[in-house]
């Protein structure tokens, strides 16, 4: 392990000193991860435990979470299981009506328990306002934590739109309705709530998904994930159709086959499309030269990403992911490694000059940037400097602090129903 050198965090240190938040209670409900696996969310528990509230969350069981009840860093956590693993249109219908179900019976419990004044959904989806509407009648606030476009998240999974897209631009209209505050991810998502949302500008708060670079550990390289191989390429995110990993692959055949360079790619994720993808590489050929690994625990996040020359972001080019800031983004840059993705508007505003760029969904130009980074190790490296640079300047999640803070002091403002 590299010796560490802890970045400054003068924001986390005024709130742990002020407790602005003090005498707050807070329920945060999350559906599609546990915690405290999903990073942002458990930042912002962090950082409103430091400012002074009383954090509890609800959020579902995953491998390594199961336990239904854990107290970490003071925050409580409840944990529920979901009754299957939704795949369809209906089946997610199914998965998130069991999840209302069981957030209501645990809100209920924690209302009872610890008690709360403020609720923060984190979506998706865009059901939890079901939850906070009986307990504002109560003079509780309501805050909207905006992870991601639903409508466009719908139709990047299934290729279309018809009754149930038409549901999803419902359930994000009356989400926006019945939020106090809306907390935004970036400012394409402050757009969307202020436009589509009709949300006053000073409700809408931009908190970005920084990385706590104090947590992501470089290591020193682990020569086992290169396999041997001269050069070797990491990727880290869910497995899932709309990231774009079929993609991915095509370009490693282009690399490996076509071009006959010597790489490793490992794959750090796990998800609904996980075994499909396995079987493609196959198929392809590529089963010694990709290594999918699954969910993986910190120790081997930290080590691909430290090990790695380069790192990928496939995400497909749609009107979800050309908004959405992707987290696997930040943390790359946080590692120093220079990026290949695809040409997206907020991708290419958080990574700036970190990134090369290929054409939309282009999987020849994206093996070409690929190999151009493995063929200029001194630009690479310069690459990687300016992204580490920037998360420390203005992307970290020092830099979020003040506006997750100030989102919470927003509501106080505010007259309750």
């Amino acid at each position: 392990m590299k010796d560490v050198d802890l970045v400054e965090t003068p924001r986390m240190d005024e709130a742990r000193q002020a407790k602005p938040l003090s005498g707050r209670r807070v329920l945060i409900i999350v559906e599609n991860l546990p915690l405290p696996f999903d990073r942002r969310v458990w930042h912002e528990c962090r950082t409103l435990r430091v400012a002074g509230a009383e954090v509890a969350v609800i959020c579902p069981t995953g491998k390594g979470y199961e336990a239904p009840y854990e107290e970490i860093d003071g925050v409580h956590i409840y944990r529920h299981a979901l009754p299957i693993d939704a795949s369809g249109a209906l089946g997610y219908l199914v998965e998130y009506g069991a999840a209302v179900f069981h957030e209501m019976r645990l809100a209920l419990r924690i209302a009872r328990h610890h008690g709360f004044d403020t609720l923060q959904a984190c979506n998706p989806p865009d059901l939890i306002f079901l939850v906070a509407l009986p307990f504002k009648l109560f003079g509780k606030r309501f805050i909207f934590d905006h992870h991601d476009i639903n409508p466009e998240l719908y139709e990047a999974k299934f290729g279309k739109r018809g009754f149930f897209w038409k549901l999803m631009v419902l359930f994000e209209r009356w989400t926006f309705r019945s939020a106090d505050v809306v907390i935004s991810t970036n400012e394409s998502y402050r757009e969307i709530a202020q436009e589509r949302g009709r949300i006053a500008s000073e409700d809408v708060f931009v908190v970005r998904s920084g990385p706590d670079l104090n947590r992501l550990i470089v290591t020193d390289p682990n020569p086992k994930w290169r396999n041997g191989r001269a050069y070797m390429v990491g990727y880290v995110g869910v497995m899932g159709d709309q990231e774009g990993i079929d993609l991915l692959l095509d370009s490693v055949r282009i690399i490996v086959k076509d071009r006959g360079y010597d790489v490793q790619f490992v794959l750090v994720g796990g998800g609904p499309a996980l075994d499909g993808l396995k079987a493609q590489a196959e198929g392809l050929g590529l089963g010694d030269h990709v290594t999918f690994t699954g969910r993986a625990p910190d120790q081997d996040l930290f080590e691909v990403l430290s090990t790695a020359d380069v790192c990928v972001n496939p995400d497909r080019v749609n009107p979800m992911n050309d908004k959405s800031t992707m987290n696997k983004i930040l943390e790359y840059m946080a590692f120093s490694k220079p990026i290949v993705q695809f040409e997206v508007a907020e991708g290419r505003y958080s990574a700036g000059r970190s990134s090369l760029y290929a054409a939309p969904n282009d999987t020849a130009d994206m093996a070409n940037k690929i190999l151009e980074l493995l063929d200029d190790p001194e630009r690479s490296a310069e690459m990687g400097r300016f992204g580490r640079a920037r998360v420390e300047a203005e992307l970290g999640w020092d830099h979020q602090v003040d506006a997750l803070i100030g989102a919470y002091q927003r509501t106080t403002e505010k007259k309750p129903l």
